[in-house]
């Protein structure tokens, strides 16, 4: 019977140390000309520490000064997180600048790539095992580009080895990973669940004040179709519209309203707000949240080429990551309905502890917190 609850409080606690979008991508570019590789790899600095030892004084503060004194080891730890194979044989690759790079994610540490294949490859296999046995999270963003032909992959623990043939595009592989990519990060975006769950639990209560579970099964279903509908329509414009480049709006910004929604969410069950009150709200932020998506996509990039199939399968990816949420909690929503325990801890208390997060949220994004 606690499930629900259970549930609710593992996602509230894990979001209350959690920053929303602060997911561990590094970003890998490597151009062939002939037999010859060129490139470089951009890696957080948080994320670099965790595999080479640049903060010897652990102040947690990487100066440029530790960097360039961790140069070799770096160049080392590059040599084993990454291998290059050309139709099955080894090509050689060696670190050979290092730079600082700002990102919107935070400073990265930027590392010039150059190495040879035995002879001009038909079939590239690269095998990326940076973090993964320290972060499942982890992600390589990999362009790959030969002459006019640029193509992409996503690395990931299950994906770890990609293979490519030099010189020609894989739509169906490119569609694979960009789903998976959507899913993905709406999975690791404790505010866009957090908003979501918000709208959703009091889809099963009736009454003025929330004080009995709804009997008909059909409503409720209408009342979940619609927040549903209007957060998927909202957020799918403005995801569009960011990632073509029509509309930019600031990060911190973007990401500030994003909490202040999650906040506005869970005050809205405090008030008891109608459902049709709800699918106005989520079709509002919805838009909103569109931008933070974007962002992600951003960060993924859109080859040249197949920007409308990797929009569309990112999308599709964060449709069916939000369409996995509603069949997880719904069900047990429903069944727990009638319960005092589910309208008083899991939509009132839970809902209390879910704005209570998302507000130190809107301190942080904000920039206010340099005032506590």
């Amino acid at each position: 019977m606690k499930r629900i609850g259970a549930l609710v409080a593992a996602l509230v606690l894990s979001a209350a140390t959690a920053h929303a979008h602060r997911a561990s991508d590094a970003f890998l570019t490597v151009a062939i000309d002939g037999s010859q590789l060129r490139g470089h790899w951009e890696i957080a600095l948080r994320d670099l520490a965790a595999v080479v030892d640049i903060d010897p004084d652990r102040n947690g503060e990487i100066t440029w000064g530790e960097l360039r004194g961790a140069r070799s080891e770096i160049a080392a730890g590059v040599a084993r997180a990454l291998a290059i194979r050309a139709d099955g044989r080894a090509c050689s690759l060696r670190a050979t600048d290092l730079q600082v790079s700002d990102r919107v994610d935070g400073r990265f540490a930027w590392i010039g790539l150059s190495g040879a294949c035995p002879s001009p490859p038909g079939e590239l296999s690269l095998h990326y095992r940076l973090l993964f046995d320290l972060d499942p999270t982890h992600r390589g963003i990999l362009v790959l580009t030969s002459g006019a032909v640029a193509q992409s992959a996503v690395f990931a623990p299950e994906r770890a080895l990609v293979r490519l043939r030099v010189g020609e595009r894989s739509p169906w592989r490119q569609f694979r990973d960009y789903l998976a990519e959507g899913v993905h990060h709406i999975w690791i975006g404790a505010d866009h669940i957090l908003f979501l769950l918000c709208l959703l639990l009091p889809c099963v209560l009736a009454g003025p004040a929330h004080a009995r579970g709804r009997t008909r099964l059909p409503p409720v279903l209408l009342d979940v179709l619609a927040v549903v509908t209007a957060f998927t329509v909202a957020h799918s414009i403005t995801l569009a519209l960011a990632a073509t480049g029509v509309v930019r709006l600031p990060t911190a910004w973007t990401e500030s309203v994003i909490a202040l929604s999650v906040v506005f969410a869970a005050l809205c069950n405090l008030r008891r707000v109608v459902p049709r009150v709800r699918a106005r709200v989520a079709f509002g932020f919805g838009l909103v949240h569109g931008f933070g998506f974007a962002s992600v996509l951003g960060e993924l990039g859109l080859p040249s080429g197949s920007r409308l199939l990797s929009l569309a399968a990112f999308n599709a990816g964060v449709e069916v990551g939000q369409l996995a949420i509603v069949a997880l909690v719904f069900p047990l929503a429903y069944a727990l309905r009638d319960s005092a325990f589910y309208r008083r801890a899991v939509v009132g208390g839970g809902s209390l502890a879910i704005a209570g997060v998302a507000s130190w949220w809107v301190v942080e994004r904000s920039g206010l917190r340099a005032f506590f």
